[in-house]
Parts: C-alpha cells; structure tokens; sequence
C-alpha cells in the first residue's frame, strides 16, 4: 500500500542537507520529522519547524526516510543504523570514503531489504541523461578515450573547511566524483587505476592538506582508456567530460556550459540542464568567480545556485517515488539503486588513493577483495 505520507530525517545541516529539507517541504506527501547534525541542526530545525534530534537514534525512532548529508567521512554509521531500523536510505556523493565502508552500507540495506540511493545528482541532469543515451544507441561509435577535467585557481578568501582536510573529505576525486562516476558511465567500470597527485608552492594553505593537483589514468575493458585531472593552482578553469568515438565525438561542457555531439559532418548542441537559458546562467555564474566554477566549495552560509537545486528537486522526488512505490527502479536511474553506481564510483576512487601512495597502477580488484 502506498504510503499518503513519509516521515523524512536529515542528517547534516550543511550546504546541501538544508536544501534538501527545503525541496521535500515541496514534495507532497513528504514531511521533514527530525534532524540530526550535532552543532548545527537548530538552526534547520527551526526553519522545517521539526525535530532537532539529540542523537542519531533519537531520529531514526521518528522517521521512515532518512537523507544522509553530512560529511563525506560520516557515512557509515547513520546509513547501517537506519537500515537496521528499517529506515530507507538516500546518501549523497560519494558515499563512502573506502570500498568497505561503502559495501558496508550496501550490504546492510540489502539485508534489511530497504532502498538504497546514491546521490549522484549529475545523473538529473537532461544534458547527461540524453548523452547517455545517445552513446549507448552507437551515436558516436564505439567509444575508446574518455578525459574528464576539473580545474580552477583558489583565491583563499575562505579559511580551509572539512572539505579541504582530505581524512575528512577523501581529497579531490571523493569530493569531486561526479566526473568519475559519469565516465564510467559512459565507458564502463576502470579495470585499473593509476594517480600522481601533490603540494604545488603557489598552493599556499588555502588548499588545506588536500593535493591542489591531482593527475590519473584509467583502463577499461575493450582496450578503451580515460584520464583525469583535478587542481586548485589553475588559472584557466577547465570543467569537462569529453568522449572519443570511432564514429564522432562527445563533450559535457561544465564551464562554458551546454553538450556537444559531432557525428561525421553533423554537430548538434543541446542544454546541459532545463534550458539554453539555464545553461547560459550557469555560465554567468562560472565566470564571475575568481577560482572558476569547478573548484568553488558551499557551505551551510550558502544555497545551492538555481540550477543545482534542479537536478536535486529531480532525485529527491525520484527517490520519494521509489519509496512510495509510484515510479520504476529500471532504465538509466537504475545504477543508483541497485549498487553500481556507488560501488563502481568507490571502488575506483579508492584505487586512486592507493595508486598514489604506492606510486604504482592498482588493479581494481585489489581493492574490492580487500573489503
């Protein structure tokens, strides 16, 4: 029977926790009970007129739902909790700073028989879901490199957050998986894995302990190959996806902002997000920073820009369908809540941090066996 209403917690009230407690204020059906952020949940609680929670417990008694939104190294315990509780389970990027944490959680919600969803919001995206698409219809041909890049110049007028303390937010391509997660998408799951990553003396402190340059590369089955880079101490910002066809080519443009597919002699553009004129703010918005639009951080000071909030108002109403029972859990969303989204992203990532620190390629394997 589906549920007429569903009791909603959110655990962190940092930049996106708040949001998504305002975007399931308009969800209809979808009630915001309780929040648990040790510190900083008043505040919220206030604003969703709920709970302000003492303990994790104490907000798991009075929700079905639960958003896990905190910092990106305190994952685990809300998530195995609430599937013990039975409490469904929605957790944002990336959802684990290691593969055992995060086959942890999976493990967890399966045994418990709750849902699981990761919060890889560029999924909600139009311009990626049609990309998508349109790679796996052969638009391109075969696919064979893939290059995903995210750079941008710190202009340290902010005081270094958790974001920026790499035991804590897992380092650039944790933080940032979103362009990992979307290659492999596109290409399949990395075989193997290799990074070089380090200080740079322009870096000064306002990079925290976190390498201001981060350089990888990945194999992936069917002899097809991708790079990475992530950095802070780059003055000409770059944010892209890029995608090499034996018949064309694709690009998911981040900072100019809008997608591009060049078939022999046809090349067609359309919106990243809802509109041209969307994409044409965002634009805006990535030009007038200093740092560039790839390496800007949020905080709980902030709301998300108007294009962001989107492609979140999408999944939460999604994942609230999924709950409820109202929408399917096949086709392209699929990847989010059967595991292999979350998994493939973790598993990857976490054979870059291994990769750098051995100075060596890492098989992927290493790391899922090892859990």
């Amino acid at each position: 029977m589906t549920p007429t209403s569903l009791r909603y917690g959110i655990v962190g009230a940092g930049y996106f926790g708040r949001e998504f407690a305002r975007i399931l204020r308009g969800i209809p059906g979808a009630k915001v009970a309780g929040v648990y952020s040790p510190g900083n949940g008043a505040e919220l609680a206030r604003e969703a007129d709920c709970l302000d929670a003492s303990t994790l417990e104490d907000l798991l008694d009075e929700i079905d739902v639960v958003i896990v939104a905190s910092p990106n190294h305190a994952h685990l315990e809300p998530v195995v909790a609430a599937a013990a509780r039975g409490v469904h389970v929605f957790c944002e990027k990336p959802v684990a700073l290691t593969y055992a944490d995060c086959d942890a959680m999976l493990s967890a919600c399966e045994r418990a028989g709750t849902l699981f969803m990761a919060g890889h919001v560029l999924h909600f995206m139009p311009g990626v879901e049609r990309a998508a698409q349109l790679v796996n219809e052969g638009a391109i041909g075969e696919p064979v490199v893939g290059r995903a890049v995210r750079t941008g110049w710190e202009d340290g007028s902010r005081a270094p957050s958790w974001k920026k303390t790499r035991a804590l937010s897992g380092g650039h391509h944790f933080h940032h998986i979103h362009e990992l997660d979307v290659l492999q998408l596109l290409m399949g799951a990395a075989d193997t894995a290799t990074m070089i990553s380090g200080q740079a003396p322009q870096a000064g402190s306002r990079t925290g302990d976190e390498d201001p340059i981060a350089l990888a590369t990945l194999t992936l089955p069917h002899d097809r190959y991708a790079t990475l880079e992530w950095g802070s101490v780059h003055r000409r910002p770059e944010h892209q996806i890029t995608l090499q066809g034996t018949e064309g080519y694709l690009t998911i443009d981040m900072h100019e902002v809008g997608v591009t597919i060049h078939t022999g002699a046809q090349t067609e553009r359309f919106p990243l997000h809802d509109s041209y004129a969307v994409d044409a703010e965002r634009a805006r918005q990535n030009a007038s920073t200093t740092s560039g639009g790839g390496v800007t951080y949020g905080d709980a000071s902030l709301r998300p820009p108007g294009w962001l909030r989107a492609g979140m108002h999408r999944e939460l109403e999604y994942f609230d369908g999924l709950v409820r029972g109202t929408v399917s859990s096949g086709g392209f969303w699929r990847p989010l809540t059967d595991g292999t989204a979350a998994r493939s992203s973790i598993a990857t990532a976490s054979a870059l941090t291994l990769a750098s620190e051995l100075r060596r390629t890492v098989v992927i394997s290493e790391v899922t066996a090892a859990r």
